[in-house]
């Protein structure tokens, strides 16, 4: 069978920000039968590929700049014609269905509804993803659909350090309790909400972590505003490398993500890949995660993130015994490279 060609954004490159697609095409490629190359606005005009692969198409439109948004829309449309004329077929791996920030909604529909229709397949990471994506998008439904889920990150991330390896070096005090949200820092994560819940608990050997990028200035300012004047709340809203990330979370009692809305949610695999009990919104695809690793990793919320059920989640990580780590074999990345193969070959026959 001839090599498939295979063009991705991002691919093999995007390790450092996020390792979930380098760890997809280096499985991929590892299988033999399969070369996958980094987009580049040269290789699209020089070379003809089998499948060009999408993640994030819409991040563009989180630029602030409506001119740099405009410009950036219509570059990717324009190359996505380019390919398609050329016999390319054009995959998306839905992550999200809207820009995070919202900036641009009349562009944002302009967008939606031109990509939307050159797509030749869609893949979701979850069964309730993929109904809330043909909810959304119901010309989905005119080209094949995959669910595949989001792998895990254990062969991306060593294991987890000893906790009072990792509170000694973030100076915590060994013994407290410690929620931590760690990751990009965006307005839906609903980050002021988790301080507000955290800072109504009572209990002064508490601390809260929250540690992840910000490029919203007044996100930012809002977050240290709602964390002012309480020394059990520790910020660091830079750009975290690998190796800080593996510390908050080897530092973590419990990882809370409380979002106001999720489609998927790849914070709380990284945390299940390191061990760590995770307290998610009842969201559909959540639930279906929390059926794959069991309710005694992952517990889930109906309504806002309260106080109460902070503390509730906090007595439910001391009381509920976890042997072994997480189980997370159906999320295993050997498996995950095949059923992507075999999405682009049922996308390609139907040339």
């Amino acid at each position: 069978m001839p090599e498939l060609r295979i063009i991705a954004r991002p691919g093999l490159g995007h390790r450092g920000a996020n390792p979930y697609t380098w760890l997809l095409y280096s499985h991929l490629e590892s299988r033999g039968g399969v070369k996958v190359d980094e987009y580049g606005w040269r290789r699209i005009l020089r070379r003809r590929y089998d499948v060009w692969h999408l993640h994030w198409p819409e991040g563009h439109l989180n630029d602030r700049s409506s001119a740099i948004a405009l410009r950036r829309t219509a570059s990717e449309l324009s190359w996505i014609r380019w390919a398609r004329a050329r016999g390319t077929r054009i995959v998306w791996t839905i992550h999200n269905l809207r820009a995070h920030e919202g900036y641009h909604p009349a562009l944002e529909a302009v967008f939606w509804r031109d990509f939307i229709g050159h797509l030749d397949g869609h893949i979701s990471l979850s069964r309730a993803s993929q109904a809330q994506a043909l909810a959304r998008f119901p010309r989905l439904a005119e080209v094949p659909g995959f669910v595949i889920p989001h792998g895990h990150y254990r062969t991306s991330y060593p294991a987890p350090l000893e906790r009072a390896e990792a509170r000694r070096a973030l100076g915590l005090d060994p013994m407290a309790a410690v929620v931590a949200l760690v990751g990009y820092v965006r307005a839906y994560k609903n980050v002021p909400r988790l301080i507000h819940a955290f800072r109504a608990l009572s209990d002064r050997s508490l601390v809260l972590l929250i540690a992840g990028e910000s490029k919203s200035p007044d996100l930012s300012a809002q977050i240290r505003k709602a964390a002012e004047g309480d020394p059990r709340i520790r910020l660091d809203l830079r750009f975290l490398d690998e190796e800080r990330v593996h510390r908050y979370l080897s530092a973590a009692d419990l990882v809370a993500l409380p979002y106001r809305e999720v489609l998927n949610s790849g914070s709380a695999i990284l945390a299940l890949s390191l061990d760590r009990p995770v307290l998610a919104p009842d969201a559909a695809s959540i639930v279906e995660l929390q059926e794959t690793v069991s309710p005694a990793w992952l517990r889930t919320y109906s309504g806002e993130l309260t106080a109460e059920r902070l503390g509730t989640a906090l007595e439910w990580v001391r009381q509920t015994s976890r042997p072994g780590p997480a189980p997370l074999e159906s999320l295993d990345w050997d498996r995950i490279a095949a059923a992507t193969l075999a999405a682009y070959r049922q996308v390609l026959a139907l040339r």
